[in-house]
């Protein structure tokens, strides 16, 4: 069975999230494989929304852009979407004032699309709701055309809202009335129930972020909120008290990395979350944890800017500004999220590598991993905590001089102050071993030498680029960062059963920037493309300078949207 894929519209604040996961959650438990994301303006209500769900018996890892099942809880609902229902697709609706739209029902027969009516605000308000349980009766409505049992649906209506229980009285009967459909002929989208059930957890990669932060053993949390990422100081603060993680929501956003910079000194587990313009005020304590060779970490989770720039929708515009923001030249590592697994994996790896190296370390995201939900394996990596702490007998012996002493490696040792009876200066001048300040200028050079050479030591421990697809001679092949990923693998697939050979090089570990994968990627393919969400091509143009090769196309995209399955499959269709 092919993807199915359901689109859910109307206004902000009319609970399209809360069905939105209402059906995934079905759906998971029925044995499909789900993705799903939204859409949405930055206004609290009002607005044009929507949320997508596209499931599957086999795994999916991004959306199609086209639809075949769509909700319109509102008129705008309607009109939107009736032009990207696929062919023999099938919209619901419960506008009233429908006659009044022109030629909808003659689009709709040119398109073989079925246009079901219910009058859905009037049974709404019939039955003791308000205009927002529109979404219950439409809801129940698609689970009839679905020709799915309505039992599991009301399970996890009554789970979502056991804490209200009058109202969900009302939703019970809004999502009966809505699957009996009185008075319509309701037409059948057949579906197969798969026959087992993937061991998988369904959630979204902030989510993800948060998991993998407990598990590192982070004991203090700091952010000012700032979306995409607001939800991981929402869902760390759920956690707080079983985890006894303290959990602050600061004044801005210096506050918040001056509190995590403070943390990681003191030997406490820190990090920060932002989006592009909360870092840009971060950027003097980046600085200073170069200086001082502090443990730093900070999620950055990506929306298309520059200034607010769409503060809710998605992109990869923020390589090149972490890899060179700060003043002055130091050490720091830059890794690239891509899924809910690799966000709890790689917040563990970033906190390790941050105290390994004592540089900071910036985790990039983007709002379409930060939220979106999709189905991954169960979290079984155990990854060790590397501290790179003096500890013991050890701290017996060490002396001031050794915290920034001078090493082929660049690496220092570190101990936690007062663990000692050593002491040192965590100076954010420049400074000699011991940390007192120093303006001399061979002690100076040797010092930000030391410190440079942290670089080639760690870009020898980072993990290579990993290749996806055929291992070479491929029709056609790719390279990309971040949630270009799932749109590649679900391509991959896509191609082969077309019987053409693609392979993607994925990088999830930025800068510094490992070219040896590169370059053999392109010595074992000829016709190498590059897929990014910005408008520059900013890893192509690493790439390229690093490896003095040109990639053969460029796909990019930088209207707020994340890839579609057919973005791609379009663009080999063009490059065939």
């Amino acid at each position: 069975m092919d993807r199915t894929t359901l689109k859910i519209a109307g206004e902000s604040g009319m609970g399209l999230l809360s069905v939105g996961r209402i059906v995934a959650k079905v759906l998971k438990g029925m044995g499909f494989y789900v993705h799903s994301d939204r859409e949405y303006p930055s206004l609290i209500k009002g607005g044009h929304s929507n949320l997508q769900i596209d499931f599957n018996s086999k795994p999916i890892h991004s959306l199609s852009r086209d639809v075949d099942l769509v909700i319109a809880l509102d008129r705008a609902g309607l009109l939107e979407y009736l032009d990207v229902v696929k062919k023999g697709g099938i919209l619901v609706h419960g506008y009233e004032r429908h006659h009044l739209i022109k030629d909808l029902h003659t689009k709709a027969k040119k398109k073989g699309i079925k246009v079901i009516y219910l009058p859905a605000h009037t049974i709404a308000r019939q039955l003791g709701g308000t205009d927002v349980m529109v979404n219950m009766v439409l809801l129940g409505l698609i689970w009839r055309v679905l020709g799915f049992d309505l039992k599991p649906l009301e399970a996890a209506i009554k789970k979502q809202f056991a804490s209200k229980p009058k109202l969900l009285a009302i939703d019970l009967k809004c999502v009966r009335a809505g699957y009996k459909a009185e008075g319509q002929k309701v037409p059948q989208y057949k579906i197969s129930i798969p026959k087992s059930k993937p061991k998988s957890l369904l959630l979204d990669g902030n989510m993800g972020i948060t998991l993998g932060a407990i598990e590192a053993g982070v004991r203090t949390f700091f952010q000012y909120p700032m979306s995409p990422s607001s939800s991981i100081l929402m869902y760390l603060a759920n956690f707080s008290h079983d985890t006894k993680m303290v959990v602050k929501q600061a004044e801005d956003e210096i506050t918040a990395s001056q509190l995590t910079l403070g943390a990681m000194f003191m030997g406490s587990r820190s990090f920060t979350a932002t989006s592009g313009g909360g870092y840009d005020l971060m950027t003097e304590t980046v600085s200073l944890a170069g200086m001082t060779e502090t443990p730093w970490v900070c999620v950055l989770c990506q929306r298309p800017g520059p200034a607010t720039g769409l503060p809710t929708w998605t992109g990869q515009g923020d390589l090149n500004m972490v890899i060179h923001s700060s003043h002055g030249e130091f050490p720091r590592l830059v890794v690239a999220a891509s899924d809910p697994t690799s966000c709890y994996e790689i917040i563990q790896h970033a906190m390790n590598y941050a105290e390994e190296f004592q540089i900071p370390v910036i985790v990039l995201s983007e709002k379409t991993i930060a939220e979106a939900q999709t189905m991954v394996p169960i979290f079984n990596s155990k990854i060790p905590i590397k501290r790179g702490l003096v500890t013991g007998k050890d701290l017996e012996s060490v002396v001031p001089s050794d915290r920034f002493k001078i090493t082929k490696s660049g690496v220092s040792s570190r101990w936690l102050p007062g663990s000692a009876k050593a002491g040192y200066y965590g100076n954010g001048d420049e400074h000699k071993e011991d940390g007192r300040l120093t303006e001399e200028g061979p002690a100076c050079a040797a010092m930000m030498a030391k410190r440079m050479r942290k670089m080639e030591t760690l870009k020898k421990a980072l993990p290579d680029a990993k290749v996806y697809g055929v291992s070479k001679g491929a029709d056609i092949s790719f390279i990309g960062w971040g949630s270009s990923k799932g749109a590649m693998l679900d391509t991959i697939e896509a191609m082969k059963k077309q019987g053409k050979k693609v392979n993607y090089l994925h990088y999830e570990y930025m800068w510094p920037f490992k070219e040896k994968a590169a370059e053999k990627f392109f010595k074992d393919n000829k016709n190498v493309h590059i897929l990014e969400g910005n408008y520059q091509g900013q890893l192509a143009d690493m790439v390229e300078a690093g490896i003095h090769k040109r990639f053969k196309g460029r796909l990019l995209k930088y209207d707020g949207r994340h890839f579609f399955l057919e973005d791609i499959l379009d663009y080999i269709k063009k490059k065939s």
